[in-house]
């Protein structure tokens, strides 16, 4: 499975951004995204070096909670969550 990566705009130069995301930094290409007015502050979701959509705030934060919930359930050996794509509910497959 391939996840895209809510990462912030540090740097823009051009159509590359210097992206951050939990203390790590990333260059993206902003080629996709090229008609978008971007600025330093914005999240972009960022897939294989790749901005692919920017983002709000909100949904970056969203996202991070949900990667980080699936990231202690495997790291304590617990069944991943389920994301129920019709409710915003976390539910357990056990």
């Amino acid at each position: 499975m391939c996840l895209g990566i809510p990462m912030q705009i540090k740097e823009l130069n051009g159509l590359v951004a210097r992206c951050e995301a939990k203390g790590v930094e990333r260059e993206a290409n902003l080629l996709m995204l090229m008609h978008e007015e971007l600025a330093v502050g914005d999240y972009l979701v960022v897939h294989l070096g790749r901005a692919i959509e920017r983002v709000s705030a909100e949904d970056a934060a969203t996202a991070w909670a949900l990667y980080d919930e699936m990231l202690a359930a495997m790291d304590a050996g617990a069944p991943a969550p389920v994301i129920n794509s019709s409710e915003t509910s976390i539910e357990r497959d056990e």
